[in-house]
């Protein structure tokens, strides 16, 4: 197989694998966004919900759809063009947090400021115009961005609504799918094949191409590269741009998300299983070399470990991308919080700083959305290596043969299995050939 189809079928696959990855964030990404209070307003960038943030323009909600039960036990489906739709139709209300409750009994007007806690006016009296107009609005806010809504003579059986981060996986599978379809489609027609590959955006796809097949899928899989390279593009490249959108103004993280993540390791956990050998299973069900009376301490552990695995994979993708939003938002917030405690002129003398701070967390943001991108594949791939990796026979050599198999994967020059290995690019394929 030449390396322009091991290459087209890889970029044909990548796509569809991407919207295969969109679809299932349509029913499992907006569970992520129910039941989020008021308190999450300052690191909103980083949370889901079920409207677009373009502060302080506004914001904008999303469609909200839902597969109910009602009363009578019959199941029925509501599709609404916002949240505030779904409660005027007066078949939903709003399930307010305790939180959400106190804050607004808190709340008053007095001398034609709005107070707080132990200053505040409410429960002495009447609340006056002003003061039931000030929290009507507080209440609208917690309503239409973070208080979760319910029915009225039934229940939600399931909360099938758009959220913002699922907006954003679905245009990065779309631009994905649009830009590696472009590229397969001139490799076909010989671009790349027959003749150097031409444009930066060609260029591009295939330094990545090459690059994640020659050091992260062949060191890890070694001879079945070919049949997993597909996947672990397709990773590599969704979660590559996810990282890159997130860092676009207005825009969300969708890697920030749990539910995000925890799909993509869901994915990588069954393609692992799938791959699986019969020596890989009976390592973890029947482990050789090992005593019988240890063996049923070490079983339960291997298994655990077929779930530890992805797990951590999500947690460490999610974890990171939150926590340089946060590192961000937290230094921008320097700047109002000392110009709160100290004046005016303290904050302005923050925000020299503070702005230099986050330009420079920003820029490293755009590596860690690389890394974790890299990071993320190349674990992929060492669990399917692992999984689909044949071992001839269990003794002292074992560990030897399995280095020696990593090398000549990893290595173009230094093999001794008599197999050609490509070495070459696509688009020095050409340049290199004999005349």
């Amino acid at each position: 197989m030449t390396i322009f189809a091991v290459t087209l079928r890889s970029l044909r696959a990548s796509a569809l694998c991407v919207l295969a990855f969109a679809a299932l964030l349509a029913f499992a990404a907006p569970a992520q966004a129910a039941g989020e209070g008021d308190k999450l307003d300052a690191i909103g960038h980083t949370m889901d919900g079920n409207y677009l943030d373009f502060s302080p323009m506004g914001k904008v909600e999303l469609p909200r759809i839902f597969l109910y039960r009602d009363a009578d036990g019959a199941l029925g489906l509501d599709f609404f063009g916002s949240t505030l739709g779904a409660l005027e139709s007066g078949r939903y209300e709003v399930v307010q947090e305790a939180e959400a409750v106190e804050a607004q009994a808190d709340i008053a007007v007095e001398g034609g400021e709005v107070v707080t806690g132990e200053d505040a006016a409410f429960g002495a009296g009447e609340p006056s115009a002003v003061e039931m107009t000030v929290t009507q609005e507080v209440f609208d806010y917690n309503v239409y961005l973070y208080s979760g809504i319910a029915r009225v003579d039934g229940d939600i059986v399931i909360d099938f609504s758009i959220t913002r981060h699922l907006i954003l996986a679905i245009l990065a599978a779309l631009l994905l799918t649009f830009v590696l379809s472009s590229v397969a489609r001139r490799y076909k027609r010989g671009v790349g094949r027959t003749e150097a590959p031409r444009g930066t955006l060609q260029n591009m796809v295939e330094t990545f191409v090459i690059y994640v097949r020659d050091e992260i899928a062949r060191p890890a899989i070694g001879p079945k590269t070919n049949k997993y390279l597909p996947y672990i593009l397709t990773v590599f490249f969704f979660i590559l741009t996810v990282n890159l959108l997130g860092l676009v103004p207005f825009s969300a993280t969708a890697t920030a998300n749990l539910t995000v993540t925890a799909v993509l390791a869901i994915f990588t956990f069954f393609v692992t299983q799938f791959a699986g050998t019969k020596d890989y299973w009976m390592h973890i069900f029947n482990p050789p070399g090992i005593p019988w009376f240890v063996k049923p301490i070490l079983i339960p552990i291997e298994i655990m470990g077929l779930f530890i695995k992805p797990f951590a994979l999500a947690v460490r993708l999610f974890a990171n991308l939150t926590a340089g939003h946060l590192v961000i938002l937290n230094l921008i917030g320097l700047i109002f919080v000392v110009g709160s405690i100290f004046g005016t002129v303290a904050g302005y003398g923050t925000a020299i700083p503070s702005l230099l701070l986050t330009l420079f967390i920003y820029v490293l943001e755009i590596l860690v959305a690389f890394i974790q991108a890299y990071v993320f594949t190349l674990l992929s791939a060492v669990f399917i290596g692992m999984a689909a990796a044949e071992h001839e026979h269990h003794d002292e050599h074992h560990i030897e043969g399995t280095e020696a198999t990593a090398l000549e994967a990893s290595s173009p020059i230094v093999h001794g299995n008599g197999q050609p290995i490509d070495t070459n690019t696509v688009g020095t394929e050409t340049a290199l050939s004999p005349a």
